[in-house]
């Protein structure tokens, strides 16, 4: 792939700003139906985009990548649905005075998406810039560039050059140039916690608008009246183990009722060993490999850790050492007899490594959930709804899941709280509080003011 540079950053943050003057004059209905054609082209290419997307990141096509480019599709299409409503308000301050706000395009947004789900990701911060009348500089991972690319080629048929440009290159390199362009208006992140605190700082010393979607360490709250196996395959699901863990929403901590801490971990133990480990490209895998042998070498060194500190492997165990020709498979472990204290509970693995551990009252669970200096998601599974509710509104996290481990939906405010991040995707909200700046016009009409009293 291309390595890109500063000069490369350059003439792209430059063709952006020159092709910016013309996009933020397009009508939103023009927008929007640019989005709607990009929708359905992406729909259209669709398999060949996953079989793509499964070759360079690993996720198994039929559980991960054909979802991921369906996704990318419904994005382009929810928001292309929402563009005319960019609307302002107007605020009665009285006989005599016209206020009114008006909802105006950013500017040249630098975006920068990691490996994990490269066309959800990529597509979301596509849709959401463009369709308020900002252009794009969009930065690809190194590891997972190819379907994001294809993205990127779809969209040119229906946008004039200049408004979404894409890179290929390292984080240091291209990232770093991207973060410190003068032309550059906003900046959106998605990716770790720690290169988030870069981020943060190169938009501090020019006082830009920032959005960040960082890591997470999960909770998962598991109460005595949901010891079943529906709710194991859904605590499965949200451990989201046919990506491998690789998701940052991953729901890693697993805190059960002391009840039920024997039976339950069991059966989620049990929905684990029917999933199938293999070629990603095998319609009956039902997850593949971690993207490389750095992540495969990181994620090793957790469950090394944890194992040492005395953890045990209900299913899985420390894989052996692997390289490019073995395929960097990571089986689906589950660990008990873990203290929170330890690295295994307390940092994001971003691995299949999934701990569990009891807790006896509501507020002990709680206590522990939220004791962590993440707030991306949480996961509560009751029958009793009221309990379940009084306990999402009690988490700290962005996205709390009531009886649901799936993925996020077009229309929903998704975003974290604490070191999870600032700002919200995937919604029209998250698009107008990110990606838009309000001005307001006030007005003096002349009118004379009716007399107090």
């Amino acid at each position: 792939m291309p390595r890109a540079g500063a000069a490369d950053v350059d003439r792209a943050v430059r063709a952006a700003a020159a092709a910016f003057r013309a996009w933020r004059r397009e009508t939103p209905a023009g927008r929007g139906r640019a989005l709607l054609r990009i929708a359905d082209d992406i729909e259209a290419d669709a398999e060949r985009i996953a079989r793509l997307l499964a070759t360079e990141t690993g996720n198994a096509i039929r559980r991960q990548a054909r979802p991921e480019v369906a996704s990318a599709a419904d994005l382009f299409r929810y928001f292309g649905g929402v563009a005319g409503e960019a609307k302002g308000e107007t605020v009665p301050l009285g006989r005599g005075l016209l206020n009114y706000t008006l909802r105006e395009p950013i500017g040249v947004v630098g975006g920068i998406v990691p490996w994990n789900a490269p066309v959800q990701l990529a597509s979301v911060k596509i849709a959401m810039a463009l369709v308020t009348g900002n252009t794009l500089v969009l930065k690809a991972a190194e590891d997972a560039p190819l379907a994001v690319l294809e993205v990127a080629a779809i969209c040119a048929r229906h946008l004039p050059p200049g408004v979404l440009n894409v890179l290929t290159g390292y984080g240091t390199e291209a990232g770093a140039a991207l973060l410190e362009h003068p032309g550059v208006d906003k900046l959106s992140f998605t990716g770790s916690t720690e290169v988030g605190r870069i981020v943060m700082r190169a938009a501090a010393e020019r006082i830009l608008p920032v959005s960040l979607e960082l890591g997470g360490k999960s909770p998962v709250i598991v109460f005595p009246d949901a010891d079943e196996d529906a709710v194991a395959a859904g605590v499965v699901d949200g451990m989201r183990f046919t990506r491998q863990g690789q998701s940052c929403t991953a729901g890693s901590r697993l805190l059960v009722h002391a009840s039920v801490f024997d039976s339950f971990p069991a059966r989620v133990t049990d929905a684990v060993s029917r999933l199938r480990m293999g070629d990603p490209l095998d319609e009956r895998s039902d997850l593949g490999t971690v993207i490389n042998q750095k992540q495969y070498d990181r994620v090793r060194g957790y469950i090394d850790d944890g194992l040492t500190c005395g953890a045990r492997p209900l299913i899985g165990d420390l894989p052996a050492e692997a390289g490019p020709s073995d395929g960097f498979y990571i089986p689906p472990t589950v660990l008990t007899g873990v203290r929170p204290s330890w690295r295994v509970v307390r940092e994001e693995i971003f691995g299949p490594v999934l701990v569990a551990l009891p807790w006896h009252d509501e507020a002990e669970a709680l206590r522990m959930a939220n004791d962590t200096h993440y707030g991306l998601a949480a996961y509560v599974w009751s029958h009793d709804i009221g309990r379940a509710l009084r306990t999402a509104h009690a988490l700290d996290a962005g996205w709390v899941q009531v009886n649901r481990g799936l993925g996020q939906l077009p229309g929903m405010s998704y975003g974290g709280i604490k070191q999870s991040g600032l700002g919200r995707e995937f919604s029209l909200e998250g698009a107008l509080d990110g990606f838009t700046q309000r001005k307001t016009v006030t007005v003096d009409t002349h009118e004379t003011p009716l007399p107090l009293g």
